[in-house]
């Protein structure tokens, strides 16, 4: 009998470590209230990490900088346009930006410049490197933020997804080439 339990020990002994899953990266979307533009970025994100099988080591969220429609489900309108390009937002709801996002968030990304100056507004000093804006990734789109389409016209919100798609696109690219990750 110990025979066998020396071999079985040899055996296990042999057998390479399993290297431990790196924690999930997580992206925060940020507009003023959470209803219109970070939702729809949240959902295109999430779709195209899907996509390209990052779902798994990438969590997204969203969140506003006002507390205005916390709990209310994204604007009916970035919903039905979301939905006629085949992302699903009825599952979300508006919430405010918390201290605690900017130590939980690898990368906080606002959606123009206002709410970026609000978020390094009460950002601490050792997360500041962690915000920047969404357009940061989407070079190829020819804007440096995502208008606020609330106040216009159906036009608008086509043009938010536009945007949205091509820096989604690009932050995808970034996540990928992120060292430790495949």
């Amino acid at each position: 009998m110990p025979a066998r339990r020396l071999r079985r020990e040899s055996r296990l002994s042999m057998e390479k470590p399993v290297p431990e899953a790196p924690p999930p990266f997580r992206v925060l979307m940020v507009c003023m209230g959470n209803i219109c533009r970070s939702p729809t970025a949240e959902g295109v994100l999430r779709a195209r990490l899907a996509a390209a099988g990052m779902a798994e080591w990438v969590l997204v969220d969203s969140a506003g900088t006002h507390a205005y429609h916390v709990g209310e489900p994204p604007d009916e309108r970035s919903r039905a346009y979301a939905a006629r390009r085949g992302y699903d937002l009825s599952a979300q709801r508006a919430r405010a930006v918390d201290d605690d996002d900017f130590e939980r968030f690898d990368l906080l990304l606002a959606m123009d410049w206002d709410n970026l100056a609000l978020l390094q507004e009460r950002c601490p000093p050792q997360a500041q490197r962690k915000l920047r804006r969404l357009m940061e990734f989407g070079r190829t789109a020819g804007s440096e933020v995502v208008p606020d389409p609330y106040y216009g016209g159906a036009a608008g919100f086509d043009h938010v997804l536009d945007l949205v798609e091509a820096a989604c696109d690009g932050l995808v690219e970034h996540l990928a080439r992120t060292p430790g990750r495949k």
